[in-house]
């Protein structure tokens, strides 16, 4: 009988991984889409310790619920530091060697089993082979990163739902060979997955590796700094939609996001636990600002949630207060799956940036962020504040508007009317930070 359910659990596995289409760059080289051709908005949390502090049944507790939520995607580290076990002691490696996986033990079947219960749920696995603090401080050899990506790649090609995430929180430039060993090998060896670098804070990948062609597409990390704290230059401060904007200026084109804004809950530049700490008004705002860009998604966080805190885990960083389990149902965790249901409602492979539009862009939280698509115009206000819209080249065209609420999801009608020059547009509410709307014009040619 126990063979029974044991061929039984393989099959319903490998029914579930065939389910999934494997991803891939689309047409129009700023968007993801799946292999039938379908429409792919990235919407990924980091869950980046969850090979390492996680029990098979919390695993299955944190993608069931994120599933619910609207996430597709889940970023998470597989070598946190040499040193790692998973949640019942097993270590990942052999003596701390990445070229020696402890394959005898627990740990990488921890994987395996996260894998297969994320394709379950149609949720895809963005895996960080090695965080690059463990590069740069040299713990790494590049003989050593060819043998460890040729492991990750033969173990991990089967399945359909995976994403590499190349570096881990890190400079290009440091241990750049290793990068491009690890980028390398694994389009040699897998070919089947999508590539990306996961940079440092204030950075993205294209900086050192856009022309390489293991480099499938941009990720940008817009950071944990507000504009006071940005001395990197060139400063970017907050203005994440900055990055994508660079990004695309940039042949040949390829998709680009922001893969790690400011985490809900986080202290202000991370280190200062009694600093102001972002909220998700701040996690929304990043969210508009670098889709409506044209980022091809958007990578949410959350401070206890990324590392899984529990009560009896002190190994913590950045202050979190509540465990990761209460903090699963953040206000902005459950509110990001209103900007994929915007943007997967409308033409996505036809989106385009559309600034010249808007009459007083602003600077900073005033700014005005304006997508069109075919048949509609989107402005995200942040603060509330007017919109003013030249609809000249639109004149005489009957449309009819309303507000969306990133909050909830919700539409408040405005007004029917026929374009014709500027137009201003009164939010909802007073003027705020966090009083954010967007603007929503349909029936357009």
């Amino acid at each position: 009988m126990k063979k029974i359910f044991t061929i039984v659990g393989l099959i319903f596995v490998l029914f579930s991984n065939a389910q999934m289409q494997l991803l891939k760059i689309a047409d129009d080289k700023r968007s993801f889409a799946t292999t039938d051709g379908k429409p792919f908005f990235w919407l990924g949390d980091t869950g980046w310790l969850l090979f390492k502090n996680c029990t098979k049944e919390e695993i299955i507790e944190y993608l069931t619920i994120r599933k619910k939520q609207g996430f597709n995607v889940i970023q998470a580290m597989l070598l946190h530091e040499l040193t790692v076990t998973s949640a019942y002691g097993d270590s990942a490696l052999i003596n701390k060697n990445v070229s020696k996986p402890n394959i005898a033990k627990t740990y990488w079947e921890i994987v395996d089993f996260a894998i297969k219960e994320a394709a379950k749920r149609n949720i895809y696995m963005a895996l960080v082979p090695v965080w690059g603090g463990n590069v740069k401080s040299g713990k790494v050899s590049e003989l050593q990163v060819e043998q460890y990506a040729s492991f990750l790649a033969n173990r991990y090609k089967k399945y359909n739902n995976i994403i590499w995430l190349n570096g881990g929180d890190i400079k290009g430039s440091d241990g750049e060979h290793v990068w491009k060993i690890i980028g390398k090998t694994l389009k040699e060896k897998d070919g089947r997955h999508l590539i990306t670098f996961h940079p440092r804070g204030r950075s993205t990948s294209s900086t050192w590796f856009h022309n390489e062609e293991w480099l499938d597409f941009n990720m940008f990390q817009s950071g944990h700094k507000n504009y006071a704290q940005d001395t990197v230059e060139p400063r970017m401060g907050e203005d994440n939609w900055k990055y994508v904007v660079n990004d695309f200026a940039l042949q040949p084109m390829k998709p680009t996001m922001d893969g790690e804004p400011s985490y809900e809950n986080i202290p202000h530049g991370l280190h200062d636990s009694l600093a102001a700490r972002w909220t998700a008004a701040d996690v929304r705002r990043y969210a508009y600002w670098s889709v409506f860009a044209g980022g091809a998604g958007f990578t949410y966080g959350e401070n206890s949630v990324m590392q899984f805190k529990t009560t009896w885990n002190k190994d913590v960083s950045f202050g979190p207060v509540k465990t990761w389990k209460e903090e699963m149902n953040a206000e902005g965790a459950t509110q990001m799956q209103y900007v994929k249901k915007l943007i997967t409602s409308t033409n996505f492979f036809n989106r385009k940036p559309a600034q010249d539009l808007v009459v007083n862009q602003g600077e900073r939280y005033h700014y005005l962020a304006a997508l069109q698509v075919k048949g509609a115009i989107y402005v995200y206000t942040y603060t509330g504040r007017n919109i003013e819209l030249n609809l000249a080249r639109y004149a005489g065209k009957k449309v009819k508007s309303a507000w969306y609420n990133p909050k909830n999801g919700q539409y408040i009608a405005i007004e029917n009317f026929t374009a014709n020059g500027v137009k201003v547009f009164d939010a909802p509410g007073e003027e705020k930070e966090g009083n954010d709307w967007v603007l929503v014009i349909k029936n357009l040619p």
